[in-house]
Formats: C-alpha cells, structure tokens, sequence
C-alpha cells in the first residue's frame, strides 16, 4: 500500500512545473505482493497511476527536464542537453528475472563522439569505470552496476542518447 502512495505523490510536484509544449515523459515501473504499481507522465500532461488499489488520471502541466535535472555522482548529462524520457523499473522480489534499471533518453548539442569523450572524462573521475563502445561507453557504476551510454548522431552537431543503468 505504501508504494502506490509514494508513485502518487512522486507526481504531484510536477504540477508546479510546465511550460514546454514537448515536456518529458517520465515512467515508473514497480510491483510488490499487492501486484503492479505503475506510474507515468506521457510529456503532453497527461499523468496516470494505476495500482492494485487506485486508479486515475489527471492533467498536469508539461514538465521539460534537462542536463541540470539528471545527475550520476555529480555528473550532469552534457551541457546544454534536453530529456526526452525517463523509464524507471524497479526488482521488488528477490526471485525476480531481471533486476531494476534506470533509463534516460535526452539530445545534446554536439556530435555523438564529444559527447562519449566528455562523459567518459566526468563519470571516470566520478569512479566508474567505462571503455568506449562504437559511438558510447559500456561499463560499471562506482557501485558496481552496469552502465551503457548509446548515442547516434542527430543532424549535424546533435547527438541522441541513452544513458542505461541496471
């Protein structure tokens, strides 16, 4: 019961942001011995829970996040870049297939490789530990969970990204 409650309310301060046409869409996914809490805001302002126990939808203010909203050990995505989505699903059970991970898609403002270069210098100091992979980086977190990092180039001098922890 405590869980679905902490979904809601994960999604009440982002009544109090907005402003962007294009926000960012934000997904938790969980369950517990009740079933599955699910939680999500679709960047359009549209917001939904449905739990075991509570059902709903309401709308919201778009909310835009970017580089200085999302941070890894203190290392913030490159400058100047935007989220597109966050996805975050949880391992509840300790016989669970799959454990929990962490995804954060977003485009920054220059070409893939700067971006793997500039992430590569800030997480490394930051403890983990990464070697290059094409266009991203692979790895571990300083806490031991896999890490990859996936860009694309996006135009010229734009990068596509996503960051995968778990």
């Amino acid at each position: 019961m405590l869980r679905p409650l902490v979904c809601a309310i994960a999604l009440f301060p982002l009544a109090a942001c907005g402003g962007a046409k294009d926000g960012t869409s934000i997904s938790i996914n969980t369950s517990d011995g009740d079933g599955p809490v699910l939680a999500g805001f679709d960047g359009n302002g549209e917001a939904a829970i449905d739990t075991p126990f509570f059902k709903g939808k309401m709308k919201l203010p778009n909310v835009k996040l970017d580089a200085s909203n999302f941070d890894m050990n203190g290392v913030h995505l490159y400058p100047g870049s935007t989220i597109g989505s966050v996805n975050i699903t949880a391992k509840n059970k300790p016989d669970a297939e799959e454990d929990g991970h962490v995804r954060v898609a977003f485009t920054s403002p220059a070409a893939p490789a700067a971006v793997r270069d500039w992430f590569k210098t800030k997480l490394t100091a930051a403890g983990f530990t990464l070697t290059p992979a094409g266009n991203g980086l692979t790895g571990k977190t300083n806490e031991g969970e896999p890490f990859a990092l996936d860009l694309v180039p996006d135009g010229s001098d734009m990068a596509k990204g996503v960051i995968t922890i778990g």
